[in-house]
């Protein structure tokens, strides 16, 4: 590049060549071979998954999460083929506000099981999604510094993409691999917005709701809903100063459990204080969580629970299934367009609209 100000006339001046700019680039880029994984059979991903398989099992849970249908078909079959080695492990069910320290009491409560009573212990815990990117930061890992170092136990973040109480969608389905694979204790991680929280509740043995005291009106943490589904509540960060908070909000829980309905179970949820960060009272937490388990197999609740769970799944899954029909129906996307418009013209409510999609809808069926 010339530059004018280097002419005779300017005495004195110069102007030097600046450096070329590099590319951002990476040069050597186009030069390496991304090694892509090899894909799998059934039997692969079956096998792989009975043997323990850790990089196997993670790659079928994406083929569960996955929403191409040729994935989804995949993974229905491997998980038809792993249906009668699932079943075996205990299911439990952990949710609470923001903040309670659901993350570091799984990291405590998973340290303990596994030094206690060995075995494998899987964790799948659910990222809240953006409602706007649609994202989740996925960074639980980072909360479970003890359980991240083990080869014994496996911990799987998922986002919950809008999903009912932040459950995944697919959470059921990677319970039953995580089960084939061998990890006799699961736990499921909600994202706790105080929603409904049945979806998790329909896929434990226990439902463990964590609490915390000194945050304001203990009272206001009393739910009827949520309460209603708890198997045992725990109130979390009961060390230093808080300790005597924590034992009055325990007192005001115990009294206001005694105002519901017995559960189904038979059993009156018990309420504990403990530190997830001390690791103080979690040994009382899984004595808790041992001796409702045995209780309900004495009295036939387990199993009870346990069929009703798979009858909820199998209408959920229909109800998800007719909603994907519906919204991938040729013609429907169409449609839907022109009710929009039509309604937002005050030309018809929705109501009526919402008719007419659906008189729509089964004239394609009946074709």
């Amino acid at each position: 590049m010339e530059h004018p100000e280097n002419d005779k006339a300017y005495k004195g001046l110069k102007v030097n060549d600046g450096v070329e700019r590099l590319s951002s680039v990476n040069p050597y880029l186009s030069q390496r071979r991304v090694k892509r994984a090899a894909p799998l059979s059934v039997d692969d991903y079956v096998q792989g998954i009975l043997r323990g398989d850790v990089m196997i099992l993670s790659r079928a849970v994406t083929l569960v999460e996955s929403l191409l249908p040729e994935h989804q078909v995949l993974a229905q079959e491997i998980i038809e083929r792993l249906l009668p080695y699932s079943g075996r492990s205990l299911r439990v069910g952990i949710t609470g506000v923001p903040g309670a320290g659901k993350s570091t009491s799984i990291d405590a409560f998973g340290m303990h099981i596994l030094q206690e009573r060995g075995g494998k212990l899987a964790v799948l815990a659910v990222d809240p999604s953006s409602e706007r990117s649609k994202g989740s930061i996925l960074g639980d890992k980072t909360r479970m510094e003890r359980l991240s170092a083990r080869a014994d136990a496996f911990i799987r973040p998922s986002a919950s993409a809008g999903s009912l109480g932040g459950v995944a969608r697919k959470t059921r389905e990677t319970i039953i691999l995580c089960e084939a694979a061998g990890y006799d204790t699961v736990f499921v991680e909600t994202v706790g917005v105080g929603q409904s929280e049945t979806a998790v509740c329909s896929m434990v043995d226990f439902f463990l709701l964590l609490q915390i005291a000194g945050a304001g009106d203990e009272l206001q943490g009393i739910k009827r809903g949520i309460m209603e589904m708890a198997d045992g509540i725990v109130i979390n960060k009961a060390d230093g100063a808080n300790k005597e908070e924590a034992q009055r909000a325990a007192v005001h829980y115990r009294n206001a459990l005694q105002l519901f309905p017995m559960p189904q179970s038979g059993i009156r949820p018990q309420v504990l204080t403990y530190s997830g960060f001390y690791d103080i009272g979690i040994k009382e937490v899984w004595d808790m969580i041992y001796d409702y388990i045995a209780r309900v197999k004495a009295n036939g609740a387990f199993e009870k629970r346990r069929n009703s769970q798979a009858k909820y799944w199998m209408y959920e899954t229909i109800n998800a299934q007719l909603r994907n029909r519906f919204y991938n129906a040729p013609g429907v996307e169409a449609q839907l367009v022109q009710y929009e418009k039509a309604l937002l013209g005050g030309q018809i409510t929705s109501f009526a609209a919402a008719a007419k999609m659906l008189e729509f809808y089964d004239s394609l069926i009946e074709k």
